[in-house]
């Protein structure tokens, strides 16, 4: 795929609050444009009616949402937070948007919001996969002095409503199966979740998700068809409702090992000690216990 580049500076924004107007209109195709809000403590969605035709237009069309306060300054553009955009190159679906120095001074929360609002934006277009925000052309780092690199929607998740609460660094111990689909290796996952997602549940719907394909010999340990039903915690004991589906089985991975899966998961979080897995509400008598503590004699590594 031929290289895209686009020099592109915030000189006009004024001119652009008439395209970014937001508006939703039968046989158009719409976007969904992220916004800081005022507080600075959560993103908003808001559609955008896309006008341009061709994709370099459609992604200067959404850069300009995203640079574009709107006049009720109902949230903030974030793009218009105090810093300046260098430019953008993309290749190969990966977009790339350097900006200047002042980028560096918003405050931590504020600027994963910035990040969670370009990206989930910008990778709506088909031809845009992942995104990039470099500073003055270097590497944008994170608090623990890690480069932050390429980021997709994935990174981010959010809640079902239009507002989206502020985004946490999270870091858990996932267990899938292995390639026999009788034990289980503990795998490292490091991402962005909403504060109105508990942690637990997270933790669930990240092991239904399955692994990241970036370690070989890690396989789905749930059926990836699950649905979450419900997920709360209360005394040490994490109660985990999941439908049906749950107990099907996939890659001659046991319901054992699946059931595992999730408590070893769980129990990996400090508020949690125990785990009781309810199949629409009702503790199948097929298992074993009504509640399960966390089983190591099940777990491998990859070296083994």
């Amino acid at each position: 795929m031929k290289k895209l580049l686009i020099i592109w500076m915030l000189l006009a924004a004024a001119l652009f609050s008439g395209a970014c107007a937001g508006k939703e209109e039968e046989g158009v195709n719409v976007y969904q444009v992220y916004y800081v809000s005022n507080s600075e403590t959560k993103v908003e969605m808001h559609p955008h009616a896309m006008e341009a035709e061709t994709p370099e237009k459609q992604l200067e069309e959404l850069m300009e949402c995203l640079s574009t306060d709107p006049e009720k300054l109902e949230y903030k553009a974030p793009f218009a937070m105090g810093f300046r955009v260098l430019g953008m190159s993309l290749e190969e679906g990966k977009l790339q948007i350097d900006v200047d120095a002042a980028y560096k001074e918003l405050p931590h929360i504020t600027e994963i919001l910035v990040r969670a609002a370009v990206v989930r934006t910008l990778t709506q277009l088909p031809e845009v996969s992942l995104v990039m925000i470099t500073v003055e052309g270097s590497q944008l780092l994170d608090r623990k002095e890690n480069a932050v690199g390429w980021m997709n929607a994935e990174q981010f998740i959010d809640n079902d409503g239009n507002e989206i609460n502020t985004y946490e660094e999270a870091r858990v111990r996932l267990y899938f199966a292995d390639e026999s689909g009788t034990k289980l290796i503990a795998a490292d996952r490091e991402k962005h979740y909403s504060t109105n997602t508990p942690l637990e549940r997270f933790v669930v719907e990240e092991l239904i998700a399955g692994p990241s394909g970036r370690i070989e010999g890690l396989y789905p340990s749930i059926n990836p068809g699950t649905k979450v039903v419900s997920v709360m915690t209360k005394d040490g004991i994490c109660y985990v409702n999941l439908d049906e589906t749950f107990l099907a089985v996939v890659n001659n991975v046991s319901t054992d090992v699946s059931v595992y899966a999730i408590v070893n998961s769980l129990v990996e979080l400090s508020s949690v000690n125990k785990v009781q897995i309810l199949i629409n509400g009702e503790v199948p008598s097929s298992f074993s216990a009504s509640t399960f503590e966390r089983n190591l004699d099940i777990v491998t590594t990859l070296e083994n």
